[in-house]
């Protein structure tokens, strides 16, 4: 009998770099040796299923999704440090718990811990999302959930037919994704690439390395002068921002198509330097994206 045909009682652990700094404890259940789910397959139309349990590091290393996917590896490439990179998968990327203070921390009750309130929006909020989209405000904390949503990528779970990464997630404040308990991510379906596609990833942290993003974002701009855009630290979900991609074909500036990202903000007492962040954070990665050889 698999894992599969038997739902595991216990926390799933891949890579576990999230897992162990949760508050509680096990049982654990561990997801490493599961036969299948690890490595990139390329498919004759070209398109590539990343593993769940593939590691970070494997995804910024590979040359092939480098030169098929660059907004992807990109991203990978600039995570967490190297020795994260190495353990953890991109299944655990994407379904990571929020870094909330409030969350947390067991002396307090929120929406995410079985309390009924979000303490974060009359208290400290320099984190929170500026994007109101649920009761909760605490930012989705997936990078790689961010720069699949600019290919449309689109996840395996077990027993499902693939759905789209953006699926993951919803407005629920006491769930950081929409998975059930004991339901397993098998892979993640890429389409097939676009040849000469230019991309460009940024994040705007408070030091150079091992920290975790105030805001960030990602742009892929193909040959036909299309653009994806999609941004993270924003919102209780990673966005995709047609807004600023509708504004930059109509051939608005991309200074003001950059702009649009502010339209859907309303931040707290204490975060508004994220709006101004977020716009000047997609404006970089377009112009490092247009700029791209």
């Amino acid at each position: 009998m698999t894992i599969f045909e038997n739902p595991p009682h216990g926390r799933l652990r891949a890579g576990g770099t999230d897992l162990m700094s949760l508050p509680g404890t096990g049982p654990y259940v561990d997801l490493r040796d599961l036969p299948g789910p690890s490595g990139v397959t390329w498919q004759p139309d070209g398109s590539a299923h990343i593993g769940a349990l593939t590691t970070i590091a494997e995804i910024a290393r590979d040359e092939r999704l480098r030169a098929a996917y660059p907004a992807l590896t990109l991203t990978a490439g600039a995570l967490a440090t190297p020795q994260i990179r190495a353990v953890a998968t991109i299944g655990g990327n994407l379904l990571q718990r929020n870094r909330c203070s409030y969350f947390r921390n067991p002396a307090f009750s929120c929406h995410q811990n079985g309390g009924d309130s979000c303490p974060a929006r009359d208290g400290l909020s320099l984190y929170s999302a500026v994007i109101d989209t649920s009761p909760c405000v605490a930012p989705h904390p997936s990078s790689m959930a961010m720069a699949l949503l600019v290919y449309a990528a689109e996840v395996e779970v077990h027993g499902r037919s693939p759905f789209p990464v953006g699926s993951l997630y919803g407005s629920d404040p006491t769930r950081d994704h929409l998975l059930d308990p004991g339901e397993i991510l098998l892979a993640v379906h890429l389409p097939p690439p676009v040849a000469g596609e230019r991309a460009a990833y940024h994040r705007a942290t408070s030091r150079s390395e091992a920290e975790w993003p105030l805001v960030e974002a990602v742009a892929r701009v193909t040959p036909d002068g299309a653009a994806a855009v999609s941004v993270g630290g924003v919102a209780r979900v990673p966005l995709r921002l047609p807004e600023v991609e509708q504004a930059l074909a109509a051939g608005e500036p991309m200074e003001v198509a950059a702009g649009r990202a502010a339209s859907r903000c309303a931040p707290t007492a204490s975060n508004g330097y994220k709006v101004t962040l977020l716009t000047a954070t997609v404006l970089e990665v377009l112009e490092q994206a247009t700029a791209a050889t």
